[in-house]
């Protein structure tokens, strides 16, 4: 792990990271294999201290996953620009939070299961009349061919940076730096 240098940005709010996590719309998992670094969106849930996501077993993520499990993943979100009369100050008000560890493929079926029925509620809370059936899991095959895993990343690390909003300098459309000093 490494620490964050710019200790004024860090956030060990857990209730906020947490909030945060089980928030956020789109994470980056980063993998690497051989050398040769890949990082690709993903939808998630944060569920148990653990980032879990789906995708084939087939593919270029899951050979750097069977290659290399350690991995990290990234969430952030920007919530607008901080304005200063000193162009050098000018910041962003953001959220971030990397979680790293190893990557397991979830092979329990009642842990998969819950895992995938979090990211409906999550992504589509309400759609479905009734709960995610395990027999779903078990047959489904995408239209590739391939079967859905289940990934987990527990979290060995994590850490996050803010920088909060400073609701009388955030930046909009038509502010300038004469509109500052009025």
């Amino acid at each position: 792990m490494f620490p964050i240098r710019n200790q004024t940005r860090e956030c060990t709010d857990t209730h906020k990271i947490q909030h945060f996590l089980e928030n956020a719309q789109i994470g980056f998992l980063g993998l690497s294999s051989e050398d040769v670094p890949y990082v690709v969106p993903l939808n998630f849930v944060w569920l148990n201290d653990a980032i879990y996501f789906h995708g084939s077993g087939a593919g270029r993520k899951g050979d750097y996953i069977e290659s290399n499990p350690l991995a990290c993943f990234t969430v952030s979100a920007s919530y607008g620009t901080i304005t200063s009369p000193i162009p050098a100050l000018t910041d962003t008000a953001y959220m971030s939070v990397i979680i790293e560890g190893s990557l397991l493929s979830v092979t329990n079926i009642n842990e998969a299961t819950e895992a995938m029925q979090n990211m409906l509620n999550k992504y589509v809370p309400g759609y479905y009349d009734r709960p995610l059936g395990k027999s779903h899991l078990e047959r489904y095959v995408s239209p590739l061919g391939s079967k859905t895993f289940i990934y987990k990343l527990p979290a060995a690390y994590v850490t996050a940076k803010e920088k909060e909003i400073m609701s009388d300098h955030m930046f909009y459309e038509g502010r300038t730096i004469h509109t500052e000093r009025a």
